[in-house]
């Protein structure tokens, strides 16, 4: 087995990816209809809490187990990279037992203390509480092997982790459903502990198939390099991961705001505590949902980047780190723009469609917004904790957070914004983040965001948006059926904004030259069809 190049590991995270978002629909469209958007919004009460744990428990050790591989292997050092996995691995297989304890037991006060609103989620958090353990584990593996470059071991841990997932949930959410609502979410909750353990078997079963590769790397180790001691290496460790670990936490904290405010808020505005429950499930359970789908590219393309970024970082190539970040964010920008566009012109449409009600279209139209500002930020992201200044985004997602709390506090509370205000404070501390970022990665690296680039998909995207809502409303006027129309229209846009994007050369021949396979033919294509503009 070959380490993966940087638009290869991506791409196959990618695929991954998309597998794993499309099982994670389907189950996520069955249990809204199965429970509701009130038994979505149980679901949903306990997940930050389950999220927050495991971030805590992993301490951000998958991150820099990554970054610290990679710059060893860089190096030469092999047995070095070893080292720090056996370390690591160690120190996370006490801190996920401990904080799955912590959860289980701790389930009751968060309730009793009105940490968690609804008392019904109760069932929900003592669900969770043995996944931490198995999620903790299992991101140590993955860190692993993608700081060897390895990511095709991660994609498919990601695949066999989330098919466990869904059909164990979905059994369970069926079978306890009757003995009442908050039950069956419970039920639903269950599912990510058994995935996460096969997940864990996946990775070991790869561990094993990879070691004639890991002892050709250690034939290559320079002998000239000494040991670092085990001291050593846990402190470069903490001083990695400390602050992944913090933006790590950030991620839940965030989710908890909405958990905090949103449903506290709307009651101000006037809404019962069921109608809050339904919209904040309506906010976190459906949008948010639908809204991340998007972004599997650019998360790929974060966890590549990173090792890919340490190892040049670590060789002196200031010109690699520099082009790595240059197509990676064309890439993301290539698919977070249309996809905003698409999904805000038939929001309603899609809402209908997938959760069979078009009351969570307004919130998905407007956070749709947010993939192409979250993608900014999941990418700079990756390139930043690559270069080893993993304090950065942590500081600069701090920041986005207060504004997002200021936001969703005041918004919220109004009866004219309700929940859409939430969906803005979203927005807003996307946008915020992503801009921290690129002024930091201007600051160290002098890079600026290829803006021609930018507009020039905006346009393409425009075009595609007219052409999804003509379709739709057309569609719409003669076959009477939401589904079948809104199907139509999507690949219409599809089809629309790939001619346009070649057409306005949006893509270059070099943007897809990496492309394994089939990489030079698609910059042919590239190349005959474009206009010289």
């Amino acid at each position: 087995m070959r380490k993966n190049s940087f638009i290869q590991g991506a791409l196959i995270l990618t695929v991954a990816g998309i597998i794993v978002k499309f099982i994670g629909a389907f189950s996520r469209i069955y249990l809204s209809r199965l429970l509701g958007g009130e038994g979505i919004g149980l679901y949903q009460m306990a997940y930050p809490i389950y999220l927050l744990c495991l971030s805590v428990s992993s301490a951000g050790l998958p991150v820099a187990i990554s970054i610290m591989v990679a710059e060893r292997n860089a190096v030469n050092d092999y047995f070095g990279g070893q080292k720090v996995f056996r370390i690591s691995m160690a120190a996370l297989i006490l801190t996920g037992l401990f904080f799955s304890c912590l959860l289980f037991f701790g389930a009751g006060w968060l309730v009793d203390k009105g940490i968690v609103r609804d008392s019904r989620a109760y069932w929900s958090l003592l669900a969770l509480s043995p996944a931490v353990f198995c999620a903790t584990l299992l991101a140590t593996l993955r860190g692993y092997f993608q700081g060897l470059q390895l990511m095709t071991p991660t994609a498919v841990s990601q695949i066999i982790e989330q098919i466990v997932r869904v059909v164990t949930m979905i059994a369970f959410a069926i079978i306890l459903l009757p003995s009442g609502l908050e039950f069956g979410a419970a039920g639903a909750t269950f599912g990510a502990a058994p995935g996460a353990f096969m997940g864990i078997l996946v990775l070991i079963v790869f561990y094993y198939m990879t070691r004639n590769w890991r002892k050709e790397l250690a034939g290559e180790q320079d002998p000239s390099i000494k040991p670092q001691s085990a001291l050593h290496i846990i402190k470069r460790l903490l001083i990695l991961a400390i602050p992944v670990s913090l933006a790590n936490i950030m991620l839940p904290i965030v989710s908890n705001i909405d958990l905090f405010i949103v449903p506290r808020r709307l009651e101000v505005a006037g809404f019962a505590v069921e109608e809050a429950t339904t919209l904040f499930g309506y906010l976190t359970g459906m949008a948010t949902a639908l809204v991340n789908m998007p972004t599997i590219v650019t998360a790929s393309l974060a966890a590549s980047l990173v090792p890919v970024i340490s190892e040049a970082v670590a060789q002196h190539k200031g010109d690699v780190v520099m082009k790595r970040t240059d197509t990676a964010m064309r890439l993301a920008n290539l698919i977070t723009i249309p996809a905003f566009v698409g999904m805000c012109v038939i929001a309603t449409p899609i809402s209908a469609m997938l959760y069979a009600t078009p009351d969570a279209g307004p919130c998905i139209a407007v956070m749709s917004f947010g993939v192409f500002l979250l993608g900014v930020q999941q990418v700079t992201t990756g390139v930043l904790q690559g270069m080893g200044k993993t304090a950065i985004p942590f500081l600069n997602m701090v920041a986005s957070a207060c504004v997002k709390v200021f936001l969703s506090w005041n918004l919220t509370a109004l009866p004219s914004w309700g929940v859409i205000g939430a969906a803005w404070a979203t927005n807003a501390d996307f946008g915020v983040a992503a801009l921290l970022n690129l002024i930091f990665l201007y600051k160290f690296r002098h890079y600026m965001m290829d803006i021609i680039h930018t507009v020039k998909l905006f346009i393409a995207a425009g075009i595609m948006g007219a052409a999804v809502l003509a379709v739709y409303n057309g569609m719409e006027g003669f076959i009477h059926s939401n589904t079948l129309a809104t199907l139509v229209a999507i690949m219409a846009g599809g089809l629309v904004y790939l001619i346009a994007i070649v057409l306005i050369r949006a893509v270059k021949p070099e943007d897809v030259q990496g492309v394994p396979k089939i990489g030079p033919r698609l910059a042919g294509l590239v190349e005959k069809f474009s206009f010289k503009i």
